[in-house]
């Protein structure tokens, strides 16, 4: 007994237009392709047109943009023991598509974590100050750790940015009070050092004053002048008695010119 199957013809002219139709590829310039053949990698192609036969090969995409990452908010220790919350972002692009998809899982997934870790483990080498003031240091620092360690996968980090260095709102009342402290310190020593200037400039002038008694008669003049702009009726003012032996003896000395 024999059994004839027969298909239609438009259905095996529909089965090979699928067939060819599924084995048809376009990449973008900016994709590539990592082919494997029967489990095995066998080659990376794109950009364009390309050929992927089916069941026999599979293809795996992989975009070569610049990936912006968001790395979310770390609780980081600093060095001196202060809490605070960071988040940044990290530029990184696949440079080898051939390792991104086979040395790593997932490339994309590994270098969030990564990223992640490394942030923590930086920041917390730092004291607070450094952290706020030192930005541009951290994130050279964070890069080129994350760079030579994606390197194995394929990525090249190109940038990381610190976006915000968040404290408690203790903590900002703890450093609000330490910057005012800070500020009345340095004004107290301001104040000091001007008082230490005028009693120098004091010294001075009564030293030149005790020195040359003509000198102090004029600047008992020059304040009983100030003092008689006053609006005061009455004037009490003491008068030394080298003064007025000073005027005593011009008296004295001009009645013998007389004489």
């Amino acid at each position: 007994m024999t059994f004839e199957f027969s298909v239609p013809l438009y259905v095996a002219i529909f089965f090979v237009l699928a067939l060819l139709l599924s084995a048809i590829r376009i990449l973008r310039e900016y994709e590539r392709g990592v082919v494997f053949q029967l489990g095995r990698f066998w080659k990376v192609k794109g950009p364009g047109l390309i050929i992927v036969i089916p069941i026999i090969q599979q293809m795996v995409r992989v975009d070569l943009r610049t990936t912006v990452m968001d790395v979310p908010e770390q609780d980081v220790i600093s060095k001196d023991n202060v809490s605070v919350h960071v988040n940044a972002v990290v530029y990184y692009r696949v440079i080898d598509s051939q390792r991104a998809i086979i040395e790593v899982e997932d490339f994309r997934y590994a270098t969030s974590q990564l990223a992640q870790t490394t942030l923590r483990s930086v920041l917390g080498q730092h004291d607070l100050d450094e952290m706020l003031a030192e930005r541009d240091r951290l994130n050279q620092d964070i890069r080129n750790i994350l760079d030579e360690q994606t390197d194995a996968w394929g990525i090249k980090v190109s940038n990381v940015e610190l976006k915000h260095v968040d404290l408690d709102q203790s903590m900002i009342r703890a450093i609000a009070k330490q910057a005012e402290t800070e500020r009345i310190r340095r004004a107290k020593i301001i104040s000091a050092e001007g008082e230490r200037q005028a009693a120098d400039e004091l010294l001075n002038a009564g030293q030149i004053l005790a020195g040359r008694p003509e000198a102090m008669q004029l600047r008992y003049l020059t304040a009983l002048q100030d003092i008689a702009s006053d609006k005061s009726s009455t004037l009490v003012f003491p008068v030394p008695v080298d003064f007025l032996k000073g005027l005593t003896g011009q008296s004295d000395k001009g009645k013998d010119q007389a004489g």
